[in-house]
Order: C-alpha cells, then structure tokens, then sequence
C-alpha cells in the first residue's frame, strides 16, 4: 500500500466516524451529502470519491452501526455460565441504557426502510440482524435444547420480546415500565432454562 493509499484509507475512516455521530444525531432519512459533508469538515466531491456514492456511504454507516452491535454480542458469547434468559437480561440492560438511543433509533430506522426498500443501501439489514441475534441466543441455550422445536421458539420469543420492549422504550422513554415487563418475561423463560 502506498503513502497515499494509506493516507486516503485513513481519511476514510476518519470521515466514516464523523459520519457515523452525525447520523446519530439526524438519522438516515433525509441524508444530504452538502449538509453532512460541511458538518464533518469534508466536501461531497470527497465523500462520493471515498464512498463510490450516496448508496455506498449509507452501507458501510449501516456496516458500522453493526459492528458496534456485533461486539456486544461477541462480548456476551464469550462469558461463561450465560443462560437465554440471563444473556437475555444482559441485553436489555445494554439495549435500555440511555447512551444507546441514538445508535437504536437508527437501528429502528434502518430496520424499518430495509423492510420497505429491500433494494436499497439497507437491503438485508434486517434479516441479517435477526440472524445475529438469534444465533448469539441459540449459542447461550444448552446443546441439547438448541436445536429443538422448543429451542427455536424460545429465543424466537426472547429476541421478539426484546425488539417490542425496545421499540415501546424508544417511543415512550418509559424504562421502568419496559423492564418490567421484560423481567417479567425473562423469568418465566428461566423456569425452564
């Protein structure tokens, strides 16, 4: 790699970052490249130079909110002893802190346009979260039970249970209430862990 290969590559990241807090703070849905690019101290022309294009841009911002999410969940499949509903629990303590809101309302959003424009820069990203998800809670479950009807429909459950708290936490902002509700949940799924 040559001094300006690496000198580009390093931009990008630098650019992709600053890109990535400023989708926090303004979300995806009316994305400009003029107002973005003026806030993260760049210029379109540079943008669409690094990132091919507006399309592209979006994948690797959706690529990098993934990765945050996926670290979570390499980090909760390492600790010993976790059980679905213990994992589980842990989840929701990372997915309710108020720290996260940002980085889940884009979650939600391009959860949702994935499902509408399934053609999109979002294509996927839907499905491929779910699997994540469900394949980190299948890894929590006893051997035996994971790949049972039972198994199946318990993280089924557990990742549904999740998801609806989240998105009535996101719209409400009522933490106590949705962690109720999930404890709750959680406990009668323990019963038979």
């Amino acid at each position: 790699m040559t001094t300006q290969e690496r000198t580009a590559s390093s931009r990008r990241e630098e650019l992709l970052e600053l890109a990535y807090a400023y989708v926090l703070r303004h979300g995806l849905a009316d994305l400009s490249l003029r107002p973005l690019a003026a806030d993260i101290g760049s210029s379109p022309r540079v943008l669409l130079f690094l990132f091919g294009n507006k399309d592209g841009l979006i994948r690797e911002l959706l690529s990098r909110a993934r990765a945050e999410e996926l670290s979570l969940l390499a980090e909760l499949n390492t600790r010993p002893g976790g059980s679905l509903s213990n994992v589980a629990g842990e989840l929701w303590g990372w997915l309710s802190g108020p720290e996260r809101r940002p980085v889940l309302a884009l979650w939600v959003e391009s959860y949702a346009r994935s499902l509408v424009d399934p053609t999109g820069p979002w294509a996927d990203f839907a499905r491929t979260t779910v699997n994540d998800w469900l394949n980190l809670l299948a890894a929590t479950q006893d051997p035996a039970a994971r790949n049972t009807e039972p198994g199946r429909s318990d993280r089924t459950v557990v990742l549904a249970v999740l998801r609806g708290a989240l998105l009535d936490l996101l719209a409400t902002g009522d933490k106590a209430r949705t962690t109720k509700a999930v404890t709750a949940q959680l406990a009668t799924l323990a019963k038979s862990d």
